[in-house]
Order: structure tokens, then sequence, then C-alpha cells
């Protein structure tokens, strides 16, 4: 199923970079892998050490990330590579890929059917280009620095609207049960009471990100983010036009951390009420 849109994308009005071209064939590949475990099955195991909760992880995300790192290592050998299951935590290299194998695991483990494969290439701490890949809609979401952000073969940008009272927020949850939760719904009754439209939690932070940049969402944010989370949608709301930082309204980096994205008009009025809500630290 993952395979349509492919050649589409190779054909777009702009020239991809090796790079980009090389986190396409992977996101097709592991498409093909993570579509096959979701209609035929697979097994689960919990993450969760020491009573903390780290959520789910299944057979489909161990293929789907061995297979973006096999195809990775075959195109560039010299290049390091910080991916979800592996957890290798080094993201200092000049040449880093940051992949999500399968981000909505518990979306996925439960037959929802919305979750994603995030890969973004970045150059010196920054995200250069990025695929996210929907594998059961086989729906394609890349951008590179500079030449835009594309959904399948159709350029997109953030919506225009200026007011929260006109838009839908969504946002993520964190797996703690503490004082993160508390945070988060203190923050979406604030977001309630600026009369959005709604408030979505679909969770899987990469497609909830790219949703801004398509100009679904006016916000989005969640209070504890990996680098695989949102590295390729970092790079593909940028090129949509819209505002990716953490938390506090500070500049993003490649670590864990909290993660407020809008359009230009929204970013002023959810800004305060993130902050306002932080819990303690940024992660």
């Amino acid at each position: 199923m993952a395979n349509d849109h492919c050649e589409k994308i190779l054909s777009m009005p702009f020239q991809p970079s090796p790079q980009l071209e090389v986190a396409i064939q992977a996101a097709k590949t592991a498409g093909r892998i993570v579509n096959e475990f979701y209609e035929n099955g697979f097994e689960t195991r919990d993450k969760s050490t020491a009573g903390e909760s780290a959520g789910l992880v299944t057979q489909a995300d161990i293929a789907s990330e061995q297979a973006i790192i096999q195809i990775i290592r075959n195109a560039f050998p010299e290049h390091h590579i910080l991916a979800e299951e592996t957890m290798d935590q080094s993201v200092v290299e000049d040449h880093l890929w940051v992949i999500d194998p399968l981000d909505g695991t518990n979306n996925f483990a439960h037959g929802i059917p919305h979750f994603s494969i995030s890969i973004a290439y970045c150059y010196q701490g920054k995200p250069i280009c990025g695929v996210i890949l929907d594998p059961v809609h086989d729906q394609w979401y890349l951008a590179e620095q500079g030449k835009g952000a594309w959904h399948n073969q159709h350029k997109v940008h953030v919506n225009d609207r200026p007011l929260l009272s006109e838009t839908i927020v969504a946002v993520g949850f964190y797996y703690d049960r503490g004082a993160m939760m508390r945070a988060t719904l203190a923050a979406m009754e604030e977001f309630f009471d600026s009369q959005v439209h709604g408030i979505r939690r679909m969770g899987s932070a990469a497609l909830d990100i790219t949703y801004v940049g398509l100009g679904r969402f006016g916000v989005y944010f969640e209070y504890a983010l990996s680098p695989w989370d949102f590295a390729a949608a970092w790079i593909f709301l940028q090129e949509a036009g819209g505002i990716i930082t953490d938390g506090h309204g500070n500049e993003l980096r490649l670590e864990p951390t909290s993660v407020l994205a809008t359009n230009h008009h929204l970013f002023q009025q959810a800004l305060p009420i993130v902050i306002r809500n932080h819990p303690t630290g940024d992660g």
C-alpha cells in the first residue's frame, strides 16, 4: 500500500537531495513492513521498568527500525543514527539521522489506524529534510530546507487563522500519569476557555505537528517529547511557514523537550497558556 505516492514524490518539481531520496526509500520499505504486521498480527511488550510507564513496543517497531537503519547505513555509512528502539542518545554528530520507526505505537497496538513513520536527516543539530509516512492511508508528508513542505505531490502551508477561537488545538500526553498529566489537563482547560473549536488527542506527535503544517490544526503542544517524535515534523512545519519552539518559546533542540507548534498569528496567544501550565523542568 505504501508505494503509490512514492513515485509521485520523486517526480515533484524540485530535485530532492540524496538524503531525502534515501529517507523516502527507507520510509517506503518501513511502510510495507508496518502494514504487513498491522494486517497480519504481531506481538507486543511493555517497555515500562521499575514502575515507570514507558509505553508499548511491537514487532513492527523493531522490524521497521532495523530496515530503516540498514538502508541509511548502506547509503551513508559514515553518518550517525538516533533511533527510538536502539536508544542511541548521541545527538552531537554533524550528520545525524533521527528515526521513529512507528510513532503512535499505542494506536497501532489497539488497531487504531493512526500512526506514522518519521525519518529526518539533520546537519549540526538542525533537520535538513524529513519524511513522515502514514502507511495505512498511504499519505506522504515531506520537506527539505528551502524547498517547501509537501503532502504527496501538493505544496502545503499553515492556515492563516488569527484567533484561537477559530481553530482546533491538538495535544499529546506523556506516559507520566502524575504532574505532567495534570499540567496538560490544566493547559487544555485554558484553551477551552479561549473558545477553541475543539481539542484533539490523536496519538502520533509527528502527524500532529504535520497537521499544523497542513492547516488542519492551529496549535499543537506537548510537555514531553523525544527528538525522534518531532525531528522530521520540525522541518516540515518550518517549510510550511509555521513556528515550532519548546514550551517556553525557546529555540528547539534535538533533545527531550516540550514542544509548541503553531502558525505565526496564534503563537503569541498559545505560548502564555503553555508556559503558565508548564511543569517543572522541560521534559
